[in-house]
């Protein structure tokens, strides 16, 4: 074999190397981007919905509105305001995205929860913000954190759903 024929090949060798090195760095990039796009649209729906701490909590709340929120309204609105589509009330809402266990839970993921009015049924929604809190409106403290861990909401939790 000559010299140029054993060059040819060793440059041919180390491109093909280094093309399929870049397409692996850029594959990967590709999937840590879009994580990471995932996680800044989550910090930034509850960013604004911290926004609106103290808002009072009115059943039935209109769509839109932020003089005041029920539950699914104000889940509706903060994920609408990125680009997220919500139907208007909580137990259509736990039909939308994918089922995430409660172990599995990430910033930005839909908790629902069953209520007195509703029986056994879903009737409650917040927001997962991390450290086994939500994000969410009920009540005379209007929209306010809770612990998913309190006895209340532990006993009442139905599902969680990830539609980021």
């Amino acid at each position: 074999m000559s010299f140029k024929n054993t060059l040819v090949r060793k440059v041919v060798g180390v491109s093909l190397c280094a093309v399929i090195g870049f397409t692996g760095i850029t594959m990967g990039h590709t999937k840590q981007a879009s994580a990471a796009t995932s996680t800044s649209k989550a910090d930034n729906i509850i960013s604004l919905g911290k926004k609106y701490i103290g808002v009072k909590y009115r059943f039935g709340a209109p769509s839109g509105s932020t003089s005041a929120f029920d539950c699914s309204s104000f889940t509706q609105y903060i994920f609408g305001k990125y680009g997220v589509k919500l139907p208007r009330v909580s137990s259509t809402q736990a039909t939308k995205g994918t089922k995430v266990a409660k172990a599995n839970l990430k910033k930005g993921d839909l908790v629902f929860f069953k209520v007195a009015r509703t029986g056994n049924k879903i009737g409650h929604v917040g927001v997962y913000v991390g450290d086994n809190k939500m994000l969410h409106t009920y009540g005379s403290p209007g929209v306010t954190y809770s612990s998913i861990n309190t006895s209340y909401w532990k006993s009442n939790y139905v599902t969680a759903r990830r539609v980021l």
